[in-house]
């Protein structure tokens, strides 16, 4: 399976621009060096059904009715966040255990 590739804002917009102009989607995906098509047919789909905001969201987060998940209240929203950052201290406190234990060789 292959990575994610993360495309920025201005592409997105460059490429429907393109695409409206009638520019071929073969041509649009050479010149802007962007993967597969269907990733140009998505742009085009939220573009006609008014979703923009979807173009800022990060890769996988892709929010169909607002810019986020919506949380009952502040109180699992602070919830969410603080399990959130407790596992990136985790994350780092694994690493540097790793970190300690290359240097030691």
């Amino acid at each position: 399976m292959g990575t994610r590739v993360s495309y920025p804002y201005d592409l997105k917009m460059k490429a429907i621009e393109m695409r409206l102009a009638g520019i071929p989607v073969k041509q649009v995906l050479n010149e802007l060096n962007i993967r597969h098509k269907t990733q140009v047919e998505t742009w085009m789909r939220w573009y006609k059904n008014g979703e923009l905001h979807r173009f800022e969201q990060p890769v996988g987060k892709q929010y169909t009715f607002d810019k986020g998940p919506v949380y009952e209240n502040e109180q699992t929203r602070l919830e969410v966040e603080n399990r959130y950052l407790k596992q990136q201290i985790e994350v780092l406190k694994k690493y540097a255990e790793l970190e300690r234990k290359w240097l030691e060789k």
